[in-house]
């Protein structure tokens, strides 16, 4: 009977799960996610699975691995320094879909070529121009290259990939590789998202490899795709976008799993973020219109899922504006003061008790940075340098490290970079203080609370009187923003139109009010009509309310927190490919293949040569990316118009699946 190990790594913990033959839960772990190298997490965790267990490691078939980490990278504006290569567009069209946020301050260059709708040269490319541009060292860490209509003809895009490759020596995302759609500056972002992401998830994937072989586990290692399909290691280090939404959809697959709900939401906070889906006939959708990350909409083919920065490390703002005052959460994560404590008990106890002795609470107040060992910091600006040498290897209390408003500017660059790290206070750090959780330094949290708690609303009052009263307003601010969430989904996902954006309705004084059951001469009720199926490992200690806020029934199934885990080795393979014919002039019928335009005669048989070509492409991929038993399923759509009494073929599109069980090692 064939044991099959799951290990998702999330932004706080990494969980660990052993399934018998896909059917039974056999032992989970949990271990604290260790940034700076992530596979001391990940054999933390199978280790204490394993012990769990008993087990003999020969006898585990598959490996697979599921991982926030890109969602969490994206989200917070982490990853490495990355070129564009635009071939064939303007200047002005990297303003287009975001592209020159995306690429940060990071260099671009708009390089003369690209190709014509129907795949025929626009203009010849600049080799030259190029290659005077690469010999400059800019300190970039992977390359994107996107070409005006490459997906009707890649070769620019493949001829500037080969010389990027040969000067440099880095790795090379190409836009047509990543989607077969029109849209160059939506392309352009994508392979710019997955150039950022290639050195974080190949040293992921890398470490973790080489950490199960010391534990003895040979078994093949997969890799958790954004709708919840596997792929094999080596497809997501070249395509590591496509493990955007990888934990949340393998949540929904493991959610599904172990509830077999048919219809139902599904939430699953971790400690960066809230993930939010529909499932529908016991599956996922996708979203036609690409993965949305944080700000980002790619060309992604992932689960149809609102992502918001809210977990239980989310960062918590204090309102002082107004004579009440508050607190908000998100969408930045923050290391909980508690978790710090853990780790450096005596420099950060003897900073919070410092600030305590403060008579007036100060701007910078329970925070503290860490440098992120193991992270390249090649191309850093001076300052950015200077203030990364004067954090060091300790945690340090911020109070002490910035000295001027300019180094505020130049920490922010090393967080958006991964090279530090802020801590503070989250609400892990009041469930500590409520006494929900007891995993870290409680004492700790309470200080750092208390801290907070001293900062002065606009009436010139306490924002709160006592660490645990300001624990329970973070907590009930979590609740609140969970349900908007949850609503958000709900209005978004239902099948009647509202007139105005979901989140408006979310947040309508008539929605809020019939949640409140309000009375008068209006009688108003809201809520939610489906279950909510919630995952994670905090959620029990926060989704009760959330349930009973919303009037729905709240299922926290076993196993709730290590659901992502469970769902890497419970997916299968699936592969798409997908192809355009079009017709460039009379009589001629052209099918886009990889390899290039290929004209044919005749209507059906371009049909048949790009179907041909997609299904060789999509099986053979499947079963290097271990499929086997692989089934495929073809998808043809033809656009026709009349014109003159008779009907007139446009264009065609084609869509390859193949899909199949992952090959189980014996």
């Amino acid at each position: 009977m064939a044991l099959l190990l799951g290990v998702d790594t999330g932004g706080t913990y990494t969980d660990a799960v052993l399934v018998r033959d896909e059917e039974t839960v056999v032992a989970s772990a949990k271990a604290l996610t260790t940034r700076h190298d992530l596979a001391l997490g990940i054999g933390e965790a199978v280790e204490a699975v394993l012990t769990q267990s008993g087990v003999d490691v020969a006898g585990i078939g598959m490996a697979s691995l599921s991982t926030t980490l890109a969602t969490n990278a994206l989200v917070e504006g982490q990853g490495g320094r990355v070129a564009l290569v635009y071939v064939g567009f303007r200047e002005r069209d990297l303003d287009a879909h975001g592209l020159r946020e995306a690429l940060a301050g990071d260099p671009a260059l708009v390089l003369t070529g690209g190709h014509d709708h129907a795949g025929g040269e626009a203009a010849p490319l600049d080799h030259a121009a190029l290659a005077d541009w690469l010999a400059e060292d800019r300190g970039i860490s992977a390359f994107a290259v996107a070409g005006q209509f490459a997906t009707r003809n890649p070769a620019h895009e493949l001829a500037v990939a080969d010389m990027i490759r040969e000067m440099t020596g880095r790795p090379v995302s190409c836009s047509h590789h990543l989607s077969a759609r029109l849209g160059g500056p939506k392309r352009a972002l994508t392979a710019v998202l997955n150039a950022r992401l290639i050195g974080m998830i190949a040293r992921l994937i890398e470490r973790a490899e080489s950490k199960l072989g010391e534990l003895g586990i040979a078994a093949p290692l997969m890799v958790v795709r954004g709708d919840g399909a596997l792929i094999s290691a080596a497809q997501a280090r070249e395509r590591p976008i496509e493990t955007i939404l990888s934990g949340p959809a393998a949540s929904i697959v493991g959610a599904r799993w172990l509830t077999g709900a048919d219809f139902a939401l599904v939430s699953d906070i971790g400690g960066t973020t809230t993930d939010v889906a529909v499932l529908r006939d016991g599956r996922p959708a996708i979203d036609p219109a690409g993965a949305q990350v944080g700000p980002w909409r790619t060309m992604v083919e992932a689960v149809a899922m609102r992502t918001t920065g809210l977990g239980g490390d989310s960062e918590v703002h204090v309102l002082d504006e107004g004579l009440r005052g508050g607190v908000t959460l998100g969408p930045r994560r923050l290391v909980p003061v508690s978790l710090l404590a853990r780790e450096a008990p005596e420099a950060v106890h003897a900073a919070l008790d410092e600030q305590l002795r403060a008579t007036a609470p100060g701007e910078h107040d329970a925070r503290f940075l860490r440098a992120v060992p193991g992270v390249e910091a090649d191309g850093l600006p001076e300052r950015d340098a200077a203030l990364l040498a004067r954090i060091g290897d300790t945690v340090q209390p911020l109070d002490r490290v910035l000295r001027t408003r300019m180094e505020a500017q130049a920490l922010r660059r090393l967080v958006s970079r991964g090279l530090v790290q802020v801590g503070g206070v989250t609400p892990s750090d009041a469930s500590h203080v409520t006494g929900a959780l007891d995993a870290w330094d409680a004492g700790a949290a309470a200080k750092a609370l208390d801290l907070v708690a001293r900062k002065r609303t606009g009436s010139g009052n306490r924002l709160a009187p006592d660490a645990a009263t300001l624990a329970r307003m973070i907590v009930d601010r979590l609740t609140h923003q969970t349900s908007l969430v949850l609503l958000e989904s709900a209005f978004d996902e239902d099948a009647h139109e509202f007139g105005d954006p979901a989140p408006v309705l979310a947040r309508h004084v008539l929605t809020q009010r019939g949640l409140d059951g309000h009375r008068g001469l209006v009688r108003l009720s809201a809520g939610l009509d489906v279950p909510v199926i919630g995952l994670g490992a905090s959620a029990p200690s926060y989704y009760p309310a959330v349930g009973t806020r919303l009037g729905c029934e709240m299922i926290l199934p076993p196993h709730a927190g290590v659901a992502n885990a469970i769902g890497a080795v419970v997916g299968r393979v699936t592969i798409r490919r997908t192809g355009t014919v079009t017709v460039p002039g009379e009589g001629r019928y052209r099918a886009h293949l990889e390899t290039g335009p290929e004209d044919h005669g005749t209507e059906t048989a371009a049909l048949e040569a790009m179907t041909a070509h997609l299904r060789q492409a999509a099986r053979a991929e499947a079963i290097t990316a271990g499929a086997e038993d692989v089934q495929v399923t073809v998808h043809t759509e033809i656009r026709k118009a009349q014109a003159e009494a008779r009907e007139v073929f446009l264009e065609a599109e084609i869509t390859v699946e193949a899909t199949g069980r992952p090959r189980i090692a014996t």
